[in-house]
C-alpha cells in the first residue's frame, strides 16, 4: 500500500494540545480586580499565546506576546505599541475566524469601534473585551475538534 496516498486521505491529526475555551469578562474583571491586574496581563498573554499556536502555520505570522508589549513596548513608544498590537491581534483573529469559516463578526473595526471609541461612552471597552473572547473562545473550539 502506498503510503503517500494513504496520508492524503487521511483527515488531519488532533492538535497535541487542548487550549481553554472558558475565557470570559465577569471572570475576567473580578479576578482582575482582586489579583490587582495581574490575571488580566495572565489572560492577555494566553490569547496571544492561543493565536499565535492557532494561526501561524496558515498565515505565517507571530503576534508579539502580550508581556513584552505590557512591560515594555507600551510605556517605550507612549501607548501607541498597544494601539498597532491590539490593531493587529483584532484583524487576526478576524481572518482566523473567516480562514475557519466561523461566522462571528470580529476584526480590526471591532476594535476600534468598541475598543478604542467606545471609551467614550464608558462601557465600549467592556464589550470589545467580550467580543474578543468570545471570538477566541470559538477559535480554541474549533482548533481543539480539527487542529
Amino acid at each position: 500500500m502506498d503510503t503517500a496516498n494513504t496520508q492524503l486521505t487521511q483527515p488531519p491529526a488532533a492538535p497535541v494540545m487542548r487550549l481553554k475555551t472558558n475565557k470570559g469578562l465577569l471572570k475576567f474583571i473580578l479576578l482582575s480586580i482582586i489579583t490587582f491586574g495581574i490575571y488580566a496581563i495572565v489572560v492577555m498573554s494566553s490569547v496571544s499565546t492561543d493565536i499565535n499556536i492557532i494561526a501561524s502555520r496558515y498565515d505565517g505570522k507571530k503576534t508579539m506576546h502580550f508581556c513584552l508589549l505590557f512591560f515594555l513596548v507600551s510605556w517605550l513608544t507612549l501607548g501607541i505599541g498597544t494601539l498597532v498590537w491590539h490593531h493587529k491581534l483584532s484583524a487576526r483573529i478576524g481572518n482566523e475566524l473567516g480562514r475557519r469559516g466561523i461566522g462571528y463578526p470580529f476584526g480590526a473595526g471591532t476594535y476600534w469601534g468598541w475598543g478604542f471609541f467606545g471609551t467614550l461612552i464608558v462601557i465600549g471597552p467592556f464589550i470589545y473585551q467580550y467580543k474578543l473572547f468570545k471570538a477566541m473562545n470559538l477559535l480554541a473550539g474549533h482548533y481543539n475538534a480539527h487542529g
